[in-house]
């Protein structure tokens, strides 16, 4: 089956994280607004985590994987071999 969910979960991951990193990055310096996180800059953390999740989950989705034997029909006239001897 060709079904592979890590591909479109890597690409949601990728663009949500990417647009909460690069909001965490315009908004590095504004005191107020990250002063009930205790001053961490929560949307460019996790932005930068669920980048990489989402990075990881594509990656291993388009990494190149063997075709399944059970999956691929058989030949129905497969080639004659030479045996030796004959």
């Amino acid at each position: 089956m060709g079904l592979d969910i890590r591909i479109p979960l890597g690409l949601v991951f990728l663009l949500i994280g990417g647009i909460m990193g690069v909001f965490g990055l315009f908004t590095h310096g504004d005191a107020d607004l990250y002063q009930k996180s205790l001053g961490i800059n929560i949307n460019l953390v996790w932005g930068g985590l669920m980048f990489a999740f989402g990075a990881i989950m594509f990656f291993f989705g388009k990494r190149h994987k063997a075709p399944d034997p059970l999956a691929t029909p058989a030949d129905p006239n497969p080639a004659p071999t030479a045996r030796p001897g004959h």
